[in-house]
């Protein structure tokens, strides 16, 4: 079941009596419990018989009695366990989960990382709830899953624009909320957010970032890749040279993987590799530049200078000469 559908049941009053959130991505997992601390109860009955805990300050022997209390002056009580990965005695409240009240939402937040679906306790959460297992969005779809949000705040973006935040932000959809909340506040209802927006607003640099640097050396631009190491070396947060070499690596595993595909369609390339079809695009015509004798020869440098940003052979240079020599010896 998907987050959207949880919440979507809790909106229109469908409760069940235990909900097992647990997964490595708390964003969805805080959705649900948000939704239930807003749905559960009216605002008057919630001093009674709403209860939050948390995972290092909780026994299950006092959790499975607020659990089993009965609500006064409403129709159900709501017990939040928030934090649960701290909780060492989540397989304590297994009996509690095999015959949950009736009159209660119990919940259990479990974040980070997924629950052992052998064990007791979230079985028995199944049988009588709702388990919920919050996954990672996969960094290929992290466009996809921006460009979708953005719409229903009402928005368009560009395909651009949301590479250039996945890039920058990485995997944390909290972070990227944030960021396009900022957005939600400043920009006109209707608007195509586009890399300009996200420099302006957000501070991310349209021009000089690690994934302009990428396609610069992509496309063999000497001037613009230049530029951009230079303005990280006068600019660390703008870039460092663990980030640039891992996006090149990351870039040229997927050029020699593009070489030896049958099918070369823009369509077949972004499938077969996982990444946006804009960005299969702009891969293809690297392909062009960079044959597979070339693409093995760049990723020996790379590890050459891994191993040199964390002082294997380097006892001198900084990160910053480390990344334009490194630039250089790939691009000549």
């Amino acid at each position: 079941m998907s987050h959207q559908k949880v919440i979507s049941d809790i909106e229109n009053g469908v409760f069940q009596k235990v909900y097992f959130l647990h997964g490595e991505e708390p964003y969805f997992i805080d959705l649900i419990i948000d939704a239930l601390l807003k749905h559960a109860l009216q605002e008057h009955e919630r001093d009674f018989n709403q209860t939050i805990l948390y995972g290092k300050d909780s026994d299950a022997l006092s959790m499975i009695s607020e659990a089993k209390g009965y609500p006064m002056m409403a129709e159900r009580r709501l017990v939040v366990l928030k934090e649960a990965q701290d909780f060492r005695q989540i397989e304590d409240l297994a009996s509690y989960f095999e015959a949950p009240s009736d009159q209660t939402i119990f919940v259990l937040g479990y974040k980070y990382k997924k629950y052992d679906s052998r064990k007791k306790s979230i079985k028995a959460a199944a049988k009588n709830g709702i388990v919920f297992h919050s996954e990672k969005v996969k960094e290929y779809k992290l466009p996809d899953w921006i460009s979708a949000y953005v719409k229903t705040k009402g928005y368009g973006i560009t395909p651009k624009a949301t590479i250039l935040l996945a890039e920058f932000l990485g995997n944390d959809l909290s972070k990227i909320v944030n960021e396009l909340n900022k957005l939600d506040i400043l920009m006109e209802s209707g608007t195509t957010i586009n890399e300009i927006h996200i420099e302006e607003n957000i501070g991310i640099s349209k021009d000089f970032n690690v994934f302009e640097l990428v396609n610069a050396v992509s496309t063999r631009n000497v001037a613009k890749a230049n530029q951009i190491v230079d303005y990280f070396e006068h600019n660390p947060k703008g870039g460092s040279i663990i980030m640039v070499i891992s996006s090149l690596f990351k870039m040229y595993s997927q050029l020699m993987k593009i070489h030896f595909l049958q099918n070369k369609s823009r369509e077949a390339v972004a499938s077969a590799i996982r990444v946006h079809p804009f960005v299969a695009g702009e891969l293809l015509k690297a392909t062009k530049i960079y044959n597979p004798k070339k693409i093995a020869a760049v990723i020996a440098t790379l590890h050459e200078y891994d191993l040199k940003s964390k002082g294997v052979g380097n006892s001198s240079f900084t990160h910053g000469q480390l990344m334009k020599e490194l630039i250089y010896r790939i691009m000549h």
